[in-house]
C-alpha cells in the first residue's frame, strides 16, 4: 500500500494538472479565436471597429450577411 502512495499519488496530480492546462488553455485559444471572428467582421463592415454594438445588432448584421450571400 505504501508504494501505491508513493508512486501513485505524484502520478494523479501530473495527469490532473496536465488536464486542468490543457482545458485551460483550450478555452483560452476559443475565446481568442471567438473574440478576433468578431473583430474581423466588424471592421470590413464598417471599416474600423465598433464596439458600441449591441449583440443583437451584431447577430441582425450577421443574419443579414448571411441572407444576403445565399444565392
Amino acid at each position: 500500500m505504501e508504494g501505491l502512495q508513493q508512486f501513485g499519488l505524484p502520478v494523479i496530480g501530473i495527469v490532473a494538472a496536465a488536464a486542468v492546462t490543457f482545458y485551460a488553455v483550450s478555452f483560452s485559444e476559443l475565446r481568442e479565436k471567438s473574440l478576433n471572428r468578431d473583430w474581423d467582421d466588424d471592421e470590413s463592415a464598417n471599416g474600423g471597429f465598433k464596439s458600441s454594438l449591441s449583440s443583437r445588432e451584431r447577430r441582425a448584421r450577421r443574419k443579414a450577411q448571411k441572407q444576403s450571400n445565399k444565392p
